[in-house]
């Protein structure tokens, strides 16, 4: 169904002429510290400079955007109802994140003059309600047909604003009960309204999302736990090099290449880095201490597809397991071992779950025969992660420990992947057990995890207006299948690192190299 933007004529005030305020830099992602120091600021500050890039990038669904003015004191006094709301899904520390994006736009501002304009805002505070993208390059006008954006027509406190928010979000999500709503005072993990992935192939879109959140806290960890060492380096090298050519994020294919562009400099092969590594991190160009693996928008702080219904369950587990899947997939038949002793290596490295890590390192060594066929090792990583489920099913039977809205179970279900299972019973043979396709199962994996995946980010780069609008976007955009880079770049620093000395002519054709790739992605 549609959005319907809806006009607000709160307070009926006379457009003002412009003023050359200064504008504040503000962060779009984390609550920010107002000019008082005592109350965070939840909802998002744009200005014409940064309004069509956020919208384009917020994984949020629907947004709210407020045009206002500063010098205005009924905007003043309305702005306390608008923050109660805003705290609800703004921000790391939002009760219920990713699904509104609450936002504001100082039409006092001389820079924002044409973006008021394009609204029609003659009064304030106005306030409209769309789909993020729609509000790219677009605007409103009174009485228009058709539009995505329209308006709120009764939003004057926090809870009639949350009460219009809730009577449009119960006509969106017809799969939940009718008594959805949320409250002013929910509090994080509490009324929950969160989509099983169960049943419904269309909520794997949202994990690309939780792929760059589990690719930039996975090397936080390793960053902050200062895990690289001379006897892991080369591991780390072996799983970035398969991140610059097969992640499904593009802004973290450029992170990885970008990174080991500077690894040698940052951490040379000739020192140990155990025991001088502190001041190893601090040098060189780029200090990788911090460095943001796909970009400055990301750690995000929360999680989509894999958000448990409490703080210790999925999230970042969940996440790995994606990104582990959508890399297999991604794969041609010659890189499937690579790829494997790649995996392999970085858990066995650098998973700091040391139980987790034993046991996959135990399901790694019990591969004897090399994989020829992406088509094998895909199904070997499924297999594998359905091994873990099993015993983990068993585990928080017993102790209680499971994420009572997400249980542990094998995986794809039949409602998932009908096709995946021989008969239409589960239990189709003496020992109980299922009888798996495994070529259905194979072509389902690649379709959840490959086209279906990425079907956000592309469907995000085509809106907008198809003009400069549209670079923002591709950062998001990923391949569906392998991307034509310099595979050897990677794989040679790795060899140079190890070499030392006898290296270095290597190490400079590797940059040269990368260079190049560095260079195409930025087109």
């Amino acid at each position: 169904m549609s959005s319907i933007l809806l006009f607000l004529p709160l307070f009926l005030l006379t457009l003002p002429s412009s003023s050359s305020a200064p504008i504040g830099s503000r962060s779009i992602l984390r609550a920010v510290v107002i000019d008082s120091g005592d109350q965070p600021d939840f909802a998002i500050d744009l200005n014409a400079t940064n309004f069509d890039a956020v919208l384009r990038e917020t994984p949020a669904t629907h947004a709210i955007v407020e045009f206002f003015a500063h010098w205005c004191p009924a905007c003043r006094n309305y702005k306390p109802h608008y923050e109660k709301v805003a705290r609800l899904f703004n921000g790391p520390k939002a009760v219920h994140p990713g699904i509104i994006l609450m936002t504001r736009v100082d039409c006092a501002l001389k820079i924002n003059n044409e973006l008021c304009d394009k609204f029609s805002v003659g009064h304030y505070p106005m306030l409209f309600w769309g789909p993020p993208p729609k509000f790219v390059a677009g605007g409103w006008k009174p009485k228009q047909d058709k539009s995505e954006i329209h308006a709120i027509d009764d939003g004057r406190t926090a809870d009639r604003l949350l009460n219009w928010i809730n009577k449009q979000m119960g006509r969106h999500v017809t799969s939940l009960p009718i008594s959805f709503s949320y409250g002013l005072d929910d509090e994080k993990y509490e009324n929950e309204h969160l989509h099983s992935s169960v049943s419904d192939p269309e909520q794997i879109v949202r994990a690309i999302y939780d792929v760059e959140e589990a690719t930039s806290t996975a090397f936080d960890i390793i960053l902050e736990h200062k895990m690289i060492k001379s006897e892991t380096r080369a591991s780390l090298i072996k799983f970035l090099q398969f991140l610059v050519t097969h992640h499904p994020s593009r802004r973290c294919r450029k992170g990885s290449a970008e990174f080991l562009v500077d690894f040698d400099e940052v951490y040379p092969s000739d020192i140990w880095l155990d025991k001088n590594q502190e001041s190893i991190i601090g040098k060189g160009k780029g200090a990788l201490g911090n460095f943001q693996i796909c970009g400055k928008e990301v750690p995000r702080g929360y999680w989509m597809f894999c958000r448990g219904s409490r703080n210790d369950t999925r999230g970042f587990s969940c996440g790995l397991w994606v990104l582990l899947h959508s890399l297999s997939v991604r794969l041609d038949d010659g890189e499937s071992h690579l790829a494997f002793t790649a995996i392999c290596e970085f858990i066995h490295n650098f998973f700091v779950c040391e139980e987790c890590r034993q046991h996959f390192h135990e399901m790694c060594s019990s591969v004897s025969t090399p994989f020829n066929k992406t088509h094998d090792f895909v199904l070997w990583l499924w297999s594998a992660h359905n091994k873990v489920n099993e015993r983990l099913m068993k585990e928080e039977s017993s102790l209680g420990t499971g994420d009572p809205k997400f249980p542990k179970s094998i995986w794809p279900s039949k409602q998932l992947c009908p096709s995946c299972y021989v008969t239409p019973s589960q239990k189709n043979n003496a020992s109980g057990q299922i009888e798996w396709d495994s070529d259905e199962v194979f072509k389902f994996l690649v379709s959840y995890y490959g086209k279906k995946l990425v079907s956000l980010s592309k469907d995000k780069g085509s809106l907008g207006d198809g003009g400069t609008n549209g670079a923002v976007a591709e950062d998001l955009v990923a391949s569906t299948s392998a991307i034509v880079v310099p595979m050897g770049a990677a794989l040679a620093i790795a060899v140079a690192s190890c070499q030392g000395e006898a290296g270095n002519e290597l190490v400079k054709r590797t940059d040269f190299d990368m260079a190049i790739y560095l260079n195409n992605t930025n087109r």
